[in-house]
């Protein structure tokens, strides 16, 4: 057997003299940089994120929230989110030390941050939405409407329903029953056997197994009685806001998370979370979020056959939203019986009445009828001397039937005209909305394995939720730009936000807040930017960050600045 020689590693126990720094490790195309200057250019005090302390004990400074952001925005990018795992990246990952600075914060504190900051989260999500449309990364055409279901931080079991807590009281009432007539049973024979020699009686065991399920069912009878008072359908024990909810089979202890996706490069512009297993009513809300994130006077929307409502339907037309969703089939019974559907009766706009398959006229009735869903119907009704002659009465009536009867929603003009769209784009529409709206939560479900939240409550999970979609915006982002233009757009976008930045922390070293308007502004122009750029970010650190900095030599130093830039702004000009 020839001997081989292997590639082999640097003795560890090698003393160097001029050991390489963290920053060699880290390439210059390392996407860890890209989150790096993101948070950097973010106004952190003007999205309200706060401090969580420290794990140094009492004295201690806090953490930078800019570095926390990182941490998280590194760890979801990289399906890392459990605080503790984020500790341990903290302490071993080469990316995460760089980033950090070899700051090394502990579980409690980084899960604090998510916790205390869930507002703020979804500011930024926000912030990043705005980003991408200054950088013409969004069409603000048409947008993907879509929901789908995240398992929560409960069990299907901690979810208590009016049917449920029935079925647990009577369980529990038969339980008692047969201990207590066992008990019952084994006090007579231990009586009957202590008399005959003697011996204490025993049973105390069978006694606190019965306190025991009494106890479970008074436990049950409260909460039954807390479920009537919130007039809601559930109850959860754990998570307050999470819900059984059912799409196709399908039962989920969780959310239902919608989004807006755009069509231009398949980013998520709106979203919101909800514990609402029926999308009907959700149409209108997302469509005028996504609107308003666009900042468009008008927007198509589409969406699948789960969030058709004639309400909702008419509320986007209102708003001058165009939708698209596909018209529920909910004639299938009378089809499949062979007999005549609403569809097959043609309604005459100027005579306003219907005319049936036989030509006969469907006249409306007096009054209006208030349906089941809360909407106002006109009644439509034929004559009965008409279809009792009528040579299609078998498949238009039922046998004791006398009259054909249609109810015709006040407002059906929405309607017929969606349904107009519809037959016309609606094809290619809902063949867009596949391409666009399963786009997203594949990635997240499939590809991270994002598919429950770790925090409980409403205004937690939606923080979470937040960061989600901010992970995919950005690494979106940074897949159609690439970190090199991506880095480059950000210092352009970022400068005036990095001169606000630099004057709020001057004014944090004790400024008063109504001295900070005398700060002079930074120029309008290119170049006076640049200057303004580089001015703050060459500022001594503590100029920047030492909390006894001296008001007026922070006044001063904003002043030199500004008239340093004024100067060479003005040679440049001329």
């Amino acid at each position: 057997m020839t001997n081989r020689s292997y590639k082999i590693g640097h003795n560890r126990e090698q003393v160097s003299l001029l050991p390489p720094c963290v920053e060699d490790y880290v390439g210059r195309d390392n996407p860890v940089r890209a989150i790096d200057v993101y948070v950097d250019a973010l106004d952190l005090i003007g999205l309200e994120f706060r401090d969580v302390g420290s794990d140094g004990g009492a004295g201690q400074p806090p953490y930078d929230p800019g570095d926390l952001l990182k941490l998280y925005l590194y760890g979801y990018l990289n399906q890392v989110r459990s605080s503790r795992r984020l500790e341990r990246e903290a302490r071993r990952n080469v990316e995460v030390m760089w980033l950090l600075r070899g700051l090394a914060p502990g579980y409690r504190t980084i899960a604090n941050f998510r916790r205390d900051n869930a507002a703020a989260l979804r500011a930024v999500n926000r912030e990043f939405v705005l980003l991408a449309h200054r950088m013409d990364l969004l069409g603000g055409q048409l947008v993907a409407i879509d929901g789908a279901f995240f398992h929560g931080d409960a069990s299907k079991a901690s979810i208590l329903t009016a049917k449920r807590g029935a079925e647990q009281i009577a369980a529990l009432d038969r339980g008692i029953a047969q201990y207590s007539a066992a008990l019952e049973a084994n006090d007579r024979a231990e009586e009957a056997a202590a008399a005959a020699s003697d011996t204490p009686a025993a049973g105390g065991d069978m006694a606190q197994k019965l306190a025991a399920m009494r106890q479970r069912r008074a436990a049950v009878a409260d909460d039954l009685a807390k479920l009537a008072a919130s007039g809601d359908g559930q109850l959860s024990r754990t998570d307050p806001d999470a819900r059984l909810l059912s799409k196709h089979g399908q039962i989920v202890a969780g959310y239902n998370v919608q989004i807006a996706v755009d069509d231009k490069h398949k980013l998520i512009v709106a979203s919101e979370v909800v514990n609402d297993g029926n999308d009907t009513g959700q149409l209108h809300a997302m469509a005028q979020a996504a609107k308003e994130a666009l900042g468009v006077e008008a927007l198509t929307a589409v969406a699948d056959a789960g969030y058709y409502n004639g309400e909702t339907l008419k509320a986007c037309e209102e708003a001058a939203i165009t939708p698209y969703v596909p018209l529920p089939d909910r004639d299938q019974r009378l089809k499949g019986q062979g007999r005549f559907s609403a569809e097959d009766f043609r309604y005459d706009a100027a005579a306003d009445l219907y005319r049936c398959p036989a030509g006969a006229e469907l006249r409306p009735m007096q009054g209006h009828k208030r349906q089941a869903s809360g909407k106002m119907a006109i009644r439509y009704a034929s004559r009965r001397s008409v279809c009792r002659a009528c040579p299609l009465h078998g498949r238009c009536l039922a046998n004791k039937g006398e009259r054909r009867e249609i109810e015709r929603w006040v407002d059906e003009a929405v309607v017929e005209r969606h349904r107009a769209r519809m037959d016309r784009d609606g094809k290619a529409m809902m063949r867009r909305r596949k391409a666009l709206a399963e786009h997203p939560f594949g990635t997240l479900k499939c590809r991270a394995g994002y598919r429950h939240f770790l925090v409980r409550g409403f205004a937690k999970v939606r923080g979470e939720w937040s960061l989600m979609a901010l992970c995919y915006n950005f690494s979106r982002v940074l897949r159609i730009l690439g970190l090199d233009r991506w880095l480059a757009l950000l210092a352009r976008y970022g400068i005036r936000r990095l001169w606000a930045l630099f004057a709020r922390r001057c004014c944090r070293a004790g400024e008063r807040r109504r001295d900070h308007a005398r700060f002079p502004p930074p120029p309008s122009d290119a170049t006076g930017l640049r200057l303004h750029a580089l001015a703050a970010l060459s500022c001594p650190a503590s100029a920047l960050f030492h909390p006894t900095l001296a008001v007026g030599r922070a006044r001063n130093y904003v002043r030199a600045v500004s008239k340093t830039c004024s100067k060479k702004t003005g040679q440049s000009s001329g």
